[in-house]
């Protein structure tokens, strides 16, 4: 029997400053607790786990519970060390041990509850946060304990323990400077993304007055690959530490995946990846040559062919009218359904895959082409590998034997696309005169020839002028000409397509998926054209006018540049880019997103400010005002995600001049037909005349530069 139960069976008072073993049903919480706010979960957690470990350190003060009449009920109200009674309470519930656990106790009937229990929340002071980490690396060091062992004995999550453990290996002298407060905690945890002492000291020697933790980050993970990055996405994390690369992983933030530390194994492997790819696709096909690149080598130099129609065959032709009875009997059939059964789901997508490879197979190239010419291998934006075909190097040209003759009998050379080389012969005097003419055997003068042909050219002009269809084809055959066969002249509209190089201006553009899909937008195109480019006439003017547009549309396409250059002068070129993006509903939201890498890491902060407010909210910018600024670019990426919001650059105007205007006129309109009288009649047109001019002013008063005959 305790003294406790001794006490309570006498009616005598407990004795201040004894010792005992009270079960833990006896005890209750002190209603003069100075600890209003509930003990969290968290850290009950904590007591619980630490006390199943090593028991309990420090005894509970308690002091009895009196009835009316003065005289001790038996239990005890605890002064100091509720959230220990909390703990084992919770113990009981998880049937660790019994709600009569003897806990150890000291009665205090001699201080103030309420004042003893301030005092006790009061007059400690924590552990320095070092010291904890350094401890818990000795633990880990010392004893062997994981951080799954370290975490169940002090109640906390194993990923806490680890950040510790991470936080206990950075260096002894960046540990002293957080000691003596010449570094934050987000500085340390930044920091301890590597355990490379040197490293660390290395990089905190070169800080200047920025140490912005995301600074300190990116200064230790310069030389590494983040895992989102297209080479890790094709390599995979598996295959790369399989191969003996480390991931840095930061467990302070999210780091997608972690930083691979070994950017020359990465690099490698890609390359192995690539040149397996190439060669197994090289053996299948039958190319002469296959290359393999990390970036694809746009100034490669090289004549590129495409593949050019053929015919199925019968067994082909029968296989995809097949496919296509059962697709159109299937789409039939479950028109009506707002959802389709699985096995009906994957019919469709088997014959959908069916009617591509036959598709596919309308296409090829010419087995010469094949045998002589090459493809390379490149990494494409998203991680896969990408394949480009058709590639023709100098040493493998044909040349001489391909000699044929013109229709009138004289002799011309074709090259591999049929592209015509004149031979050079012929003068170019302008020597001569009209009378040599007249010797039989011998050809008219260069002058004559010039003088006729100048005839000939008014007239074209004059007729074509007059034929918008057959100009419209003129056009297109020129733009088409320059575009899929170059290096030849045979167009005779002087009409020059030129296309800035895109990828000179904006690293990577091409690589992009709207890239990708206006590259492939070509290819496609560039197969459709003759193989001769002397039936490229008769292939477009074959062709319906829808096509012929398509085809025009492309052309054009490739000249466009609305690129904004610092020293360049070019407002109206810029305003006309302006009323083209108008004129086609250009909606960039389809291309582009902003990101820290697109955008966001590359602006101040209140720029990013200035895009959150305007996508999100006033709200929103607040509550990112007081970030770095790589953690608020991080954030504005979040926010911004799925808004539509772009940049002023990015924008396409709102055709609403000509909206305005349509309304001014209709209202005018309007209202002298309500009057019951005719409309008056509009004042004359000056424009035309000041055009004629040369006087009309543009927006804003500045002249036009008119062009005159």
């Amino acid at each position: 029997m305790t003294t406790n139960d001794t006490n309570a069976k006498t009616g005598t008072t407990s004795e201040n400053g004894t010792e005992v073993f009270i079960p833990l049903n006896k005890l209750k919480k002190s209603p003069r607790n100075a600890r209003k706010t509930p003990h969290s979960q968290a850290i009950i957690e904590a007591y619980a786990a630490s006390i199943a470990a090593k028991g309990i350190f420090q005894n509970l003060v308690v002091e009895p519970e009196l009835g009316g009449e003065g005289v001790e009920t038996g239990f005890y109200f605890v002064s100091i060390g509720e959230g220990r009674r909390l703990a084992q309470l919770l113990r009981v519930k998880r049937k660790q041990i019994k709600k009569t656990e003897p806990i150890r106790c000291v009665i205090d009937t001699v201080n103030d509850a309420h004042e003893i229990s301030l005092d006790e929340n009061i007059t400690r002071e924590a552990m320095h946060p070092a010291d904890q980490f350094e401890a818990f690396r000795q633990l880990h060091e010392d004893r062997g304990w994981g951080a799954e062992e370290i975490a169940a004995r002090f109640g906390i999550t194993a990923h806490v323990v680890r950040q510790r453990l991470r936080l206990g290996a950075v260096s002894q002298k960046l540990m002293q400077f957080y000691r003596d407060g010449d570094l934050t905690l987000d500085q340390l945890m930044a920091f301890a993304i590597t355990d490379d002492h040197a490293r660390q000291e290395q990089v905190f020697e070169s800080l200047t007055y920025n140490r912005d933790p995301y600074i300190i980050r990116r200064e230790l993970t310069r030389t590494h690959i983040a895992a989102s990055d297209r080479r890790a996405v094709f390599i995979g994390a598996e295959a790369y530490m399989e191969a003996g690369g480390a991931i840095l992983r930061d467990l302070f933030t999210e780091d997608r995946g972690g930083f691979y530390e070994d950017a020359a194994l990465l690099d490698r492997l890609v390359i192995e990846k690539l040149q397996g790819i190439s060669e197994s696709v090289r053996q299948a096909e039958g190319w002469k040559w296959a290359d393999v690149h990390i970036d694809y080598p746009h100034a490669n130099g090289l004549r590129r062919t495409y593949p050019q129609p053929v015919d199925l065959s019968e067994e082909d032709n029968a296989a995809y009218t097949t496919a296509l009875d059962e697709f159109n009997r299937l789409t039939e059939e479950w028109d009506s359904a707002e959802e389709l059964p699985d096995e009906v789901n994957q019919r469709f997508g088997k014959i959908e895959a069916e009617i591509e490879r036959i598709d596919a197979l309308r296409h090829a190239y010419d087995p010469d082409v094949v045998s002589r010419g090459g493809m390379f291998v490149v990494l494409s934006h998203d991680g896969t590998a990408r394949i480009e075909r058709g590639f023709i190097r100098a040493e493998d040209e044909q040349t001489g034997s391909e000699a044929e003759t013109r229709p009138d009998g004289d002799y011309y050379a074709v090259n591999g696309d049929g592209e015509i080389i004149e031979d050079g012969s012929g003068s170019d005097s302008d020597g001569g005169s009209d009378e040599e003419a007249e010797d039989d055997g011998k050809p008219l003068s260069d002058l004559l020839i010039r003088d006729l042909t100048a005839h000939r050219t008014l007239g074209l002009r004059l007729a074509l002028g007059e034929q918008p269809d057959i100009a419209l084809v003129a056009v297109t055959h020129t733009l088409a000409a320059q575009t899929f066969y170059q290096g030849v002249e045979a167009h005779c509209l002087e009409i020059r397509p030129t296309s800035v190089y895109l990828a000179g201006h904006a690293d990577g553009i091409e690589d992009t998926a709207a890239g990708k899909a206006l590259a492939d937008r070509h290819a496609e195109w560039a197969a459709d054209m003759p193989r001769d480019l002397a039936d490229l006439w008769g292939f477009i003017d074959s062709l319906d006018h829808a096509s012929v547009m398509a085809l025009f549309a492309h052309c054009a396409s490739l000249t466009v540049n609305a690129v904004k250059q610092p020293w360049e002068r070019k407002p109206r070129a810029h305003e006309t880019a302006d009323r083209l993006a108008t004129a086609v509903n250009l909606d960039m939201t389809a291309h582009w997103t902003p990101t820290v890498r697109t955008y966001l890491g590359r602006i101040t902060k209140a720029h990013i400010l200035d895009a959150v407010r305007e996508a999100a909210s006033e709200e929103a910018a607040e509550r990112l005002s007081d970030l770095k600024k790589q953690p608020m670019a991080e954030a504005a990426e979040q926010l911004l995600a799925g808004t539509g919001w772009l940049p002023a650059a990015l924008g396409t105007p709102e055709p609403a001049v000509f909206a305005e205007r349509q309304d001014e006129e209709g209202a005018d309109t309007r209202s002298a037909d309500v009057a019951g009288l005719e409309p008056e009649a509009p004042e004359p047109d000056t424009t035309n005349a000041a055009l004629a001019d040369g006087s009309a002013l543009a927006e804003g008063g500045d002249p036009f530069n008119i062009a005159a005959e």
